[in-house]
């Protein structure tokens, strides 16, 4: 009788074997811990206010719901982002995220002269937004396009002031100007709401920002928006071109927005976040929130983020090599 139970216990363990051994994803499912298992945080680049702060926050709410624990955001402006990069690596926990936009760091090799991260600590999650940056100008330049504007700067050479934000967009725009053989002056900046103070007077004739920057102004028709440098049309100004349909297609580029983690994040989790991050979006409300801080919804996963991404830095790079700028 003691060796039938046995045989018997042998076999029914032989069989619990075999059945995990043909569905190895069911035994690991079942031993894959729960996340999250205690608060989130969002650090962010950006001050409170800003687009991506904003987005940050209706993300956040959403989510919290979502995963049954809180989501904290952290601003950490200063250092053309570095500070809030470095936050996030040395807090070397899967429970700490950043979002913001790809810009805080694709620019960084040719801005500085020694960058304290690597970059593969960055690892794309899930893209979330796109932040729309137009191009501008003052009503008394009396054009009517961007053609209009160039052939201007061809006619006068180095009689036209510009202006952007330090960064990518700085170098996109130097970079297409040089290529374009067209003389413009550039007009440093620390505050960009003093530089579109300067556009509404005049002294500047073209201006690369944030819809959320000019916007107010761009609808008091005090300054004149030509295009928008992204892939699509925004919402909030549907009838302003992108510069690709204005002709030039060299000035286009997106202000990518999203989640990044630790490297080591498992990618099943990655693949959940994204997942969760997408469904959140759905909600028209969300959209509607985000277009009035000059956004727009773009989803995306770990994957298409990366690939986006990557298609900024070849950009970059391009506008870069025009200048003869190499990375730092």
């Amino acid at each position: 009788m003691l060796k039938i139970r046995r045989r018997t216990a042998f076999a029914f363990g032989l069989l619990a074997t075999v059945i995990l051994s043909a569905n190895p994803m069911q035994a690991q499912t079942s031993q894959a811990p729960a996340w999250p298992q205690r608060p989130v945080k969002f650090i962010l680049p950006l001050g409170p206010g800003s687009g991506a702060d904003i987005g940050a926050r209706l993300l956040a709410d959403r989510l919290s719901m979502r995963w049954g624990q809180s989501v904290v955001v952290e601003n950490r402006p200063g250092a053309d982002g570095i500070v809030a990069i470095t936050a996030f690596i040395n807090a070397r926990d899967d429970h700490t995220l950043l979002f913001g936009p790809s810009s805080s760091f694709v620019g960084h090799p040719y801005l500085h002269d020694k960058v304290p991260y690597d970059v593969r600590e960055l690892a794309p999650i899930a893209r979330v937004s796109s932040t729309l940056v137009t191009v501008g100008v003052p009503p008394s330049l009396n054009v009517t396009s961007l053609a209009d504007v160039f052939a201007l700067a061809r006619a006068q050479p180095g009689k036209l002031n510009w202006a952007t934000i330090t960064g990518v967009t700085d170098i996109i725009v130097a970079g297409f100007l040089k290529s374009a053989g067209l003389e413009m002056t550039k007009v440093p900046y620390r505050d960009m709401v003093q530089a579109l103070n300067d556009v509404t007077e005049g002294r500047i004739q073209l201006y690369v920002a944030a819809l959320a920057i000019v916007q107010a102004q761009m609808q008091a028709g005090r300054v004149k928006v030509l295009a928008v440098t992204n892939r699509t049309r925004a919402p909030a100004a549907a009838n302003i071109p992108t510069v690709t349909e204005a002709g030039f297609p060299a000035l286009s580029f997106d202000g990518l927005v999203g989640l990044f983690g630790p490297p080591d994040l498992p990618d099943d989790l990655r693949a959940r976040i994204a997942a969760d991050v997408r469904t959140v979006l759905a909600d028209p409300a969300i959209a509607t929130r985000l277009n009035a801080t000059g956004q727009v919804v773009v989803p995306g996963n770990a994957a298409e983020f990366a690939a986006a991404i990557e298609e900024q830095r070849a950009a970059l790079a391009a506008s870069a090599q025009a200048l003869g700028i190499k990375p730092k």
